[in-house]
């Protein structure tokens, strides 16, 4: 299995697990919590069936990459990425992020440039900044992050099975757009991740990406659910399409966090008439 190291801890490595399928235009995938890079499962063959070389990994603490004790911050998972960029030498890259990925590539860009980048397209986004402070009205209530906190260290598995209920907006959904078999995988996959990486990223939900947005200088499409329990719609995808001149909004009537999944179909068809077009097109609902 393909692994890249990048950093120590004491004397063990830790090591990214990535999968690279298909050949062309590199295309980098980054996945949501608290899942692993086989979430893109219904992406991976449209893109390479498109042309596309496809390189998913796995966060660190998830999945088969190492599950460190330090380095659950976007700084870090950041340098991750460029670690990874620079070792498989990718260039003209698109960047796909869902979820807490969009920040990876946000932060990323911010930080090294958008030299080995041509596109990124953010699914569910993080951005711009998600608590609510005195500058930042529109945001969620700094105790809703506290109490994850806490649920998660009481009792993990509870946790992530409240967690999914929203990722899936499942009493909704379930035997429609997600069976009790997806969840139950997605389950087991989520509780397999390090705890302290399960625990740790809920605070990374805080980070203040403002200062960053404005760096993000290639084509954006954002893609995002307006029923998204997890990062609401309002607080989220409106606010980074204002602060990025340069991109797209298309918004899922009705759709949870999980559109991957539950809307792939969309989301696919969006990601590929994005990579073909020759200009961005504004906001479509």
């Amino acid at each position: 299995m393909p692994y890249i190291t990048v950093g120590m801890e004491n004397s063990a490595p830790i090591d990214l697990y990535y999968e690279d399928h298909g050949s062309g235009r590199p295309v980098v995938l980054i996945h949501g919590y608290p899942l692993a890079s086989n979430a893109w499962e219904k992406q991976m063959p449209a893109l390479v069936s498109a042309g596309f070389r496809c390189i998913a990994y796995d966060r660190r603490g998830f999945g088969k990459s190492s599950h460190p004790g330090i380095g659950y911050e976007y700084d870090t998972f950041a340098t991750d990425l460029e670690i990874l960029m620079n070792e498989l030498d990718l260039r003209d890259a698109i960047l796909i992020g869902h979820s807490m990925g969009t920040g990876e590539i946000t932060r990323y860009i911010a930080r090294a440039g958008s030299d080995r980048v041509a596109r990124a397209v953010l699914i569910s986004a993080l951005p711009p900044m998600l608590v609510k402070t005195a500058d930042n009205p529109e945001g969620l209530d700094q105790s809703i992050f506290d109490g994850f906190t806490r649920q998660a260290m009481a009792d993990r598995y509870a946790f992530t099975t409240a967690f999914f209920n929203n990722f899936y907006n499942y009493e909704q959904n379930k035997g429609k757009l997600v069976s009790e078999e997806v969840f139950r995988a997605n389950w087991n996959l989520a509780v397999s991740a390090a705890p302290k990486a399960t625990i740790d990223c809920i605070s990374t939900w805080m980070t203040d990406f403002r200062a960053d947005v404005p760096r993000v200088d290639v084509p954006v499409l954002i893609i995002h659910g307006d029923a998204d329990n997890v990062l609401p719609y309002p607080a989220t995808a409106p606010r980074m399409q204002a602060m990025l001149p340069n991109s797209e909004l298309v918004t899922l009537k009705g759709a949870p966090h999980a559109i991957p999944w539950t809307h792939a179909e969309d989301v696919n068809k969006a990601i590929l008439n994005f990579v073909a077009a020759p200009a961005m097109a504004g906001s479509r609902r």
